[in-house]
């Protein structure tokens, strides 16, 4: 089996999943050449609990946790088997790292899971399993938490984050389009990433510009965090370009361990 790469995905707002901009294509591409996958795990910001939560359910059904969106949406679905057998391996590797774990028996996907899925494979025919985000998770741990994940990877796990590069959704809401600020805090968490520095993009809320901004809550941000955590040196990172969307989403997304097929566009 072949070693599986890490991904953070921005997957902006639901719109996503019918409006999929320069990222879509973009992801549709890169999964057309992935290499064989045993599964996909995603950590997402819409699955938050009391510790760590990995889901097990043998066939996960489609979540619409969003609401005042066109009808479009609450149609899709997004039909995958679940892994329990990985899921219970990536419940033993977070144990040993010190979380505490439980299992979840029936949940299906949140739409930070399935809307990126939807364009990255979307065959849904790649089993498809959640871990949740606790919602005391810091910026350290969500890197802990990616690399107690990391070892899922060498059995054809594709570990993803699946976030959002910015996400203040007062200013979306309001209509308020700023897209420099935005740009600036991207531009920032790029180059940190391109030189992985690590200690910076954990200690973002001190150093990136604007980050305050950008991310009111941590929680759309944390998911790039579990990402690199499942990376190491052997990975070559690749930028996957996704513009702004509305003005104040960045949905700039970022591989580890993608060879130069998978990025050819």
């Amino acid at each position: 089996m072949n070693r599986a790469p890490a991904f953070f995905i921005s997957h902006g707002s639901p719109m996503f999943a019918i409006e999929p901009g320069q990222l879509g294509p973009a992801l549709h591409a890169i999964g057309a050449r992935l290499p064989d996958l045993r599964a996909v795990l995603v950590v997402s910001p819409h699955w938050q609990t009391d510790g760590v939560r990995v889901l097990a359910t043998a066939r996960p059904g489609t979540i619409h946790d969003f609401g005042g969106f066109p009808p479009a949406l609450y149609q899709l679905q997004y039909p995958v088997e679940g892994a329990p057998a990985l899921a219970a391996d990536a419940a033993r590797l977070l144990r040993a790292a010190g979380f505490e774990v439980a299992l979840e028996q029936s949940r299906g996907l949140d739409h930070g899971a399935w809307v990126p899925m939807r364009h990255l494979l979307p065959a849904g025919d790649v089993p498809v399993f959640q871990v949740s985000m606790p919602h005391d998770l810091s910026a350290a741990d969500a890197l802990r938490l990616g690399r107690a994940l990391a070892p899922l990877r060498e059995a054809g796990v594709l570990v993803v984050g699946s976030g959002s590069l910015t996400h203040n959704l007062y200013e979306f809401r309001q209509h308020i389009r700023d897209p420099e600020y935005a740009q600036a805090f991207a531009d920032w968490v790029a180059a940190a990433v391109a030189r992985n520095d690590v200690d910076a993009l954990v200690d973002y809320r001190e150093q990136a510009p604007h980050a305050a901004r950008a991310h009111p809550t941590e929680e759309h941000y944390l998911p790039l965090l579990v990402a690199l955590g499942a990376s190491d040196d052997r990975d070559a990172t690749r930028v996957i370009e996704g513009g702004m969307t509305h003005g104040v989403l960045s949905m700039d997304s970022y591989a580890w361990g993608l060879d130069g097929a998978a990025v050819a566009q």
